[in-house]
């Protein structure tokens, strides 16, 4: 199979070629015809697969086939959840288009918006944008979605885990009822099957790889370790095995500061990125990451959602994450483009209910062993005993109330029900 048999166009085709790329991926196949044929798409693909450009690549076909409109009002409309995901989105759409008479712009927060509005106002054919701040500039009456022909809503299952919802409800009702809508998401969730039912069309469905399950090129394994080792056994796996690329996972913001900090003590450069952090210190920081300056990122869930970096050899889950699904999510950071990758969790026995949670949803063991050296000493966290609740038997007999007699209520004073004092005699 060869993108030509696909049916693109030969600027499409010359733009691939420069990219670097020789031959479709399995959700490229399957997605980019149905696409041109102009059919509503419900696809599962995890992150990695290249499904960006089974999108970006038809969606531009689409577009520049038509009459372009004099005043380049929005014919495309991406929603993404994250900042992170929106610019590498809007990076794939510029390489794509390049021999194209097109227009795009990314619009997101965190940032000031006069440059985003001097885009748009100028006019662009494809907007890629996160949810709040296209909702901010629509009701600025500085961005109109009245012409949006083809609508992506991507990583939809973590656009629901986030609590966008009401917002993408909202933004689809500013958009024409005829259009041709996309969603492509990493699993099928009940969630997202009923959110696809509310707004498509017959969709096709298209499914790069099996439900919920692993890159089978990603070597997994388990450490088990007490959490205040984790660190130091980090800093030895890098120092030892001189990784020189290693994305670390931190369940919080204050965890991953801390992390970040340790390593750079040690001499490992590392840079944390988080909620907190502005789009400025993200932006750089993932730069240094792809460039090689930073070695290390620790990063937490919604700042790594939809992080592009080709071959990146290791992944470490530094703390499990509690929904088993982020997992598969976190380790498609690498293991990309048939490229082999590592994903290491350090695993102590809090965390173990969590590990057979993932096990179970990859139907699968997951090799587990603990490290030379190392000991596993910490107690599990023993769950909090639930109060037993008050019967009504127990209301009657008394029960439950404290038998020192100091703890009796006193009964309130009411002066009608009180009898008088006698005055004493002198």
């Amino acid at each position: 199979m060869t993108f030509k048999s696909l049916g693109l166009s030969t600027s499409l085709l010359h733009a691939i070629d420069k990219v670097g790329y020789n031959t479709p991926s399995p959700i490229q196949e399957k997605a980019i015809p149905v696409i041109l044929e102009r059919k509503d798409v419900l696809a599962s693909a995890q992150t990695g697969t290249g499904k960006t450009a089974g999108f970006v690549l038809p969606i531009l076909q689409i577009l520049s086939e038509e009459k372009q409109p004099k005043r380049r009002p929005v014919r495309s409309l991406i929603l993404t959840p994250t900042r992170e995901l929106a610019a590498q989105i809007q990076e794939n759409v510029i390489a794509y288009s390049e021999f194209l008479h097109l227009n795009s712009t990314v619009i997101f927060g965190g940032i000031k918006q006069g440059a985003q509005v001097r885009e748009l106002r100028n006019g662009v054919d494809i907007l890629v944008a996160t949810p709040g701040r296209l909702l901010d500039l629509h009701q600025q009456g500085l961005v109109s979605l009245a012409h949006v022909e083809v609508f992506v809503l991507d990583e939809a299952d973590r656009m629901l885990d986030m609590g966008f919802l009401r917002d993408i409800k909202k933004i689809m009702s500013l958009i024409p009822e005829r259009r041709q809508n996309l969603l492509f998401s990493a699993t099928f969730s009940k969630e997202i099957k009923q959110l696809a039912g509310s707004f498509m069309m017959d969709p096709v469905t298209v499914e790069a790889t099996p439900e919920n399950t692993a890159v089978e090129v990603i070597v997994q394994k388990i450490y088990r370790l007490d959490r205040a080792d984790k660190a130091e056994f980090l800093i030895r796996m890098i120092s030892e095995g001189e990784w020189r690329q290693v994305l670390v996972f931190s369940k919080t913001k204050h965890g991953a500061n801390r992390l970040s900090k340790k390593l750079d003590k040690r001499g490992i450069t590392s840079a944390a990125i988080h909620g907190d952090k502005s789009q400025g210190a993200r932006t750089n920081a993932l730069a240094g990451f792809k460039k090689g300056d930073v070695r290390v990122l620790v990063a937490t869930d919604i700042a790594a959602r939809g992080l592009d970096i080709p071959l990146l050899p290791h992944v470490i889950n530094f703390d499990l994450p509690k929904v088993a699904e982020d997992y598969v999510h976190r380790i498609g950071r690498t293991g990309r483009a048939g490229a082999s990758g590592e994903a290491i969790s350090l695993v102590s026995n809090d965390d173990l209910p969590l590990v057979r949670g993932i096990e179970k949803l990859l139907g699968e063991r997951i090799p587990s062993e603990i490290p030379e050296g190392y000991k596993v000493t910490d107690q599990p966290a023993e769950p909090k005993a639930k109060k037993e609740p008050l019967t009504r038997k127990k209301k009657e007999s008394g029960q439950n109330k404290p038998n020192d007699s100091r703890h009796k209520r006193k009964k309130p004073f009411n002066g009608a029900n009180t009898k008088p004092r006698r005055k004493k005699r002198r």
